[in-house]
């Protein structure tokens, strides 16, 4: 498994995103047994008017649809972004057996940082989690991208 191929294209998500001027994060959902893609997302918050349509929360939605389960446990996520609490507990409900993660979020990631949803009592799945595949690239387009609003 080559966990920087999959990310890199988790990042062309986040450039999508970018593009459409959303927070520029990007997510793969793999199917590590046959290391197929079955799920690509990105941000859409402004173009759904939805504070719920994190790309973690869409990728989601999007394989357990065309896999026509609730669960993906044996499935591997990629995000470019250290997830927030809300996307943490979709990953967690999902059962998502892998997280790859690329750059972390000291303010408001929850896996690393914050809150660190997995480590608390009442979570029902921790998924195995690795972080900092690819991070330069994914912490450069954030950092881009916010640079770019604030100008």
């Amino acid at each position: 498994m080559n966990k920087e191929k999959y990310m890199q294209l988790a990042l062309k998500q986040g450039y999508i995103a970018a593009k459409l001027d959303e927070v520029p994060v990007g997510v793969v959902i793999v199917d590590p047994t046959s290391g197929k893609v079955i799920a690509k997302a990105h941000n859409k918050t402004m173009h759904k008017g939805n504070p719920t349509a994190h790309a973690e929360i869409l990728a989601i939605q999007k394989a357990c649809q065309k896999l026509k389960i609730n669960r993906l446990r044996e499935m591997d996520m990629y995000v470019t972004l250290e997830p927030c609490t809300m996307c943490a507990a979709a990953i967690s409900f999902a059962r998502i057996h892998n997280l790859f993660i690329g750059a972390l979020d000291p303010k408001g990631g929850a896996v690393i940082n914050g809150v660190r949803f997995y480590e608390s009592a009442t979570c029902h799945h921790k998924p195995n989690i690795e972080h900092g595949i690819c991070a330069e690239e994914c912490s450069a387009l954030l950092k881009s991208f916010f640079k770019n609003k604030r100008t």
